[in-house]
Formats: C-alpha cells, sequence, structure tokens
C-alpha cells in the first residue's frame, strides 16, 4: 500500500510520542520532528507507510539513546493478556466453531496498538469483535485452505496481542512459524515478547531480521525472505504487514481490524471493521 497525504500527520505524531516515550527533552522533541518533516520531504515515490516509519523510529533511538522506548508498555500490554487468557480459552471451548471464534479473538487482540490508540478496553474489545459481523470475510477460503497445507507462517504484530495469536496456533492443526520484528519498533512484538507470551512453546519463532513496523521484503534477511517464497499459507496480522504486502503476489490472508481511515479507504471497510482478506495470491480463489 502506498503512503497517503493523510499519512503525514500521523507519522508526525507519532514521531513526538515515541520520543517521549524515549525520554527526551524539549530540544530532543523538536529536533526529532524537525528532522522528520525533512525525511517526509524526501519519501521516494511508491515508498509504504511502516518503509517511513522504520527510518523515523530509527531516528527516535539513535537521537535519545533509547534502544526500546516502548519496552514497558509491551511488557504491561503482554501481563494485562495473559490475566485474561483463562477467560478467553473459556469462550474458544464454548464455541461451536472454533476456528472462527480463535480468528475472531486473534483479531481482538490487535486492538493493542500505541501507535494508534493507547487508550483501549481489552476485554470489551473482544466482546464486540466475537459478536459483529466481519466486514470482509474471507474466512471460508481460509478454513479450505488450512485443510490443504501442511504448515502455516504467521506474521504477528504488536506485544500482548501475541498472547491471542497463542489461541489462533493452538487451533490450528499444522505446525506453525511464528515470525516477529528484527528488532524494537513501536509497541511491535519481538522475539522476546513472543516468549513472554508462551509462543515458543506452541510454535517455532523467527524474526523477519528488519527493525521494522512491518513486513518489508526487500530489507529482511535471507533465511525470512526463503521461508516467505516457500511458503504454502500465511497469516499476516495487522495494519503494518497489510501496507506492506498488499500488493505482494504471495498465498496470505490479512487479519486486521481497521483503525485508521487511510487503511479503511485502501482495503475497503470503514473504521472498526475485522477483516479477514484474501491477498493477491488468492485472488482467482472462489
Amino acid at each position: 500500500m502506498r503512503t497517503y497525504l493523510d499519512c503525514y500527520p500521523c507519522f508526525l505524531r507519532q514521531s513526538i510520542e515515541a520520543s517521549r516515550m524515549a525520554g527526551a527533552n524539549q530540544a530532543q522533541q523538536y529536533e526529532v520532528v524537525f528532522q522528520v518533516l525533512d525525511l517526509l520531504r524526501a519519501i521516494p515515490s511508491g515508498a509504504t507507510p511502516p518503509e517511513i516509519g522504520l527510518e523515523i523510529h530509527r531516528l527516535v533511538r539513535e537521537m535519545t539513546g533509547n534502544p526500546d522506548p516502548y519496552s514497558q508498555v509491551k511488557k504491561e500490554a503482554t501481563e494485562k493478556a495473559l490475566r485474561l487468557l483463562p477467560k478467553l480459552r473459556e469462550v474458544l471451548d464454548a464455541s461451536d466453531d472454533k476456528l472462527e471464534t480463535a480468528i475472531r479473538l486473534s483479531i481482538a487482540g490487535n486492538i493493542i496498538d500505541f501507535g494508534l490508540n493507547k487508550n483501549y478496553d481489552l476485554w470489551g474489545e473482544v466482546e464486540r469483535v466475537l459478536i459483529q459481523g466481519i466486514a470482509i470475510n474471507d474466512i471460508e477460503l481460509l478454513r479450505k485452505k488450512l485443510q490443504e497445507v501442511k504448515k502455516v507462517l504467521l506474521i504477528g504484530d504488536n506485544a500482548g496481542e501475541t498472547v491471542f495469536d497463542v489461541l489462533l496456533i493452538e487451533s490450528l492443526s499444522v505446525p506453525v512459524t511464528y515470525v516477529t520484528r528484527g528488532g524494537p519498533v513501536l509497541n511491535d512484538a519481538t522475539r522476546e515478547d513472543a516468549f513472554a507470551a508462551g509462543i515458543d512453546k506452541i510454535a517455532t519463532v523467527m524474526d523477519s531480521g528488519i527493525q521494522a513496523p512491518g513486513t518489508i521484503l526487500p530489507f529482511s534477511s535471507i533465511d525470512f525472505r526463503e521461508k516467505f517464497i516457500r511458503a504454502e499459507l500465511i497469516l499476516a496480522k495487522g495494519m503494518g504487514n497489510y501496507e506492506t504486502l498488499s500488493e505482494i503476489d504471495a498465498p496470505i490472508f490479512f487479519l486486521l481490524q481497521v483503525k485508521c481511515p487511510v487503511i479503511g479507504r485502501d482495503i475497503g471497510a470503514p473504521v472498526g471493521s475485522t477483516v479477514v482478506k484474501r491477498g493477491l495470491g488468492f485472488r482467482s480463489e472462489t
């Protein structure tokens, strides 16, 4: 997905919030903003929002000397989700369609996003996503594909959301490789965040090799790119993965909440929607 003009205010807001999370003083915050403005003026044609986010958050880390400004909120989000896990398991156990319920719960966890929304009611979000219609609903095609493959590549999104992904992984009947970011960026999940959620006990955990809030294939590690190319089925969580992979011809399903009007216009669903959308690799499937 290309970067739209409406993305620019979000980049500036995010740079200010990230610098404050990193403990920057006022002079440093101003300098971050001035450098981000220069960065935005030089955006190459076709750059995706996570490619710009990669540079913004690298700048914040370098200027403040803080390698992981969101470390504490990631820890708190994971702990909050883990406290809910027994209740989430009860919901899943009582379901007549465990796959759809596990998908809905995994998407509910996508609300944990400090890039856009620091204030959220996690259990309220679970209740909402469990009953609302799915705006773009390719679950039946996903169900069919899961019966045809021997393994799944699941690309995660945020720390805390990782706990909700545990239930999805456990509901799949094939082995899963779970992919995190290559290093701290925003509140996106790293290997350590996946381990804190217990994902290493039920799936193989690897990282993308890049410290970006999305999956930028040309910048990713050779190991990850090879895994991606060979994948029979890919589940990509969240908006950052949609922004970077929506134009890639691969066997992908995007699982996300629409939390931004720009994404909503691009994907074709209003803000607040839940989405299970086939990627270009399945465009001819019925």
